[in-house]
């Protein structure tokens, strides 16, 4: 990942295969390696990719200026995958989580206080990191005004369910089921209207209760690949629980 990469998006993860973005040692391979060994190198750069969005909400909800924020972000992970940062892991209970947003703040105030020292310095004009100025107009995912470390929670939340919801995406697609995925997707979103499930079951020439029971199977395999990609961002397995209750309160803020 470099400063010129395209933010990874939240609607759409790339997955390689079924099932091979979803390796529960992903942190702890990294706290472990300290990202010093290829393996760990390789698990913090996927952790970067995948999670660039709620660092980069975070800083759009704290700076108030989108283009600004995307920078930053840039820099961010730059700065962290350039090695060293890493090492600082120490007191976030194992959260990878936990450990971004404390990294972007230290990494923000460090930025503040550069841009500081500048302007005393007399040195030529950067740009704002004051979050009491306002900037460009907020993007419609922070227009609600939440706290920076709530935006963060928040697309973190969104982030992993659509990680799932992709890799759940490419098993259908690599079991031939696709079409039948993107049929039952608004019932696992909770985008559906009541009473389309008869229309879909004619669709898919099955009957409403073969439908209710495909659909109950992919919603079971659903929270199964949830689970997973939460556990690949702790150290502890048995904190999953804890941690899927915290996802899905930073939805509901």
């Amino acid at each position: 990942m470099t400063t010129e990469a395209t933010p990874l998006s939240t609607t759409r993860v790339p997955v390689a295969a079924p099932g091979a973005t979803f390796r529960t040692t992903r942190w702890t391979q990294v706290r472990q390696a300290k990202a010093e060994s290829p393996e760990g190198r390789r698990a913090l750069h996927e952790l970067c990719e995948a999670y660039y969005e709620p660092v980069a909400a975070f800083l759009r909800s704290e700076l108030r200026d989108p283009a600004t924020a995307r920078d930053l972000a840039h820099d961010f992970f730059a700065n962290m995958l350039a090695g060293g940062a890493i090492a600082h892991a120490q007191a976030e209970r194992g959260r990878f989580r936990s450990y971004l947003l404390g990294a972007v703040k230290h990494f923000l105030s460090h930025q503040r206080a550069a841009a500081l020292r500048l302007k005393r310095g007399g040195g030529a004009e950067q740009i704002s990191l004051n979050d009491t100025e306002a900037g460009e107009a907020r993007t419609v995912a922070d227009a609600r005004v939440l706290s920076p470390d709530a935006a963060f929670d928040r697309q973190w939340a969104l982030t992993v369910l659509a990680r799932a919801l992709e890799a759940l995406r490419a098993e259908c697609v690599a079991a031939g089921r696709g079409e039948f995925f993107e049929g039952v997707k608004p019932w696992l979103t909770g985008e559906a209207a009541h009473g389309d499930q008869t229309a879909l079951a004619a669709r898919c020439g099955m009957n409403a209760n073969a439908l209710k029971v495909a659909v109950h199977r992919l919603k079971r395999r659903f929270r199964e690949l949830l689970k997973a990609e939460v556990a690949g961002t702790l150290e502890d397995p048995g904190a999953v629980e804890e941690e899927m209750r915290a996802l899905f309160a930073a939805l509901g803020s």
